[in-house]
């Protein structure tokens, strides 16, 4: 499964022909999300990769489970988001 990392200043265009390719290669894509705007971002992305796979394949479902994350980032610990897409 691949991991994706999300920021507030990531294009979701861009993050979701990423979710796309890595749902191609696999059955499963994890995306990382910490704060407000990268969680933001990635529903935005979410949604956008959603609609570019139903374009290409309108039989594939895709299924979201969010949760959280506790990450360790420069010597301090960290609540993030995680979602677990699946198709």
């Amino acid at each position: 499964m691949e991991l994706l990392k999300v920021a507030s200043r990531s294009n979701p265009n861009s993050v979701a022909g990423a979710i796309a390719g890595a749902l191609e290669q696999d059955a499963a894509v994890e995306i990382h999300a910490i704060g407000a705007g990268a969680v933001n971002q990635s529903v935005k992305a979410i949604a956008i990769a959603k609609r570019l796979i139903a374009q290409r394949d309108s039989n594939v479902p895709l299924k979201v489970i969010p949760g959280f994350i506790e990450l360790e980032i420069a010597g301090k610990d960290k609540t993030g988001i995680r979602f677990i897409i699946e198709k």
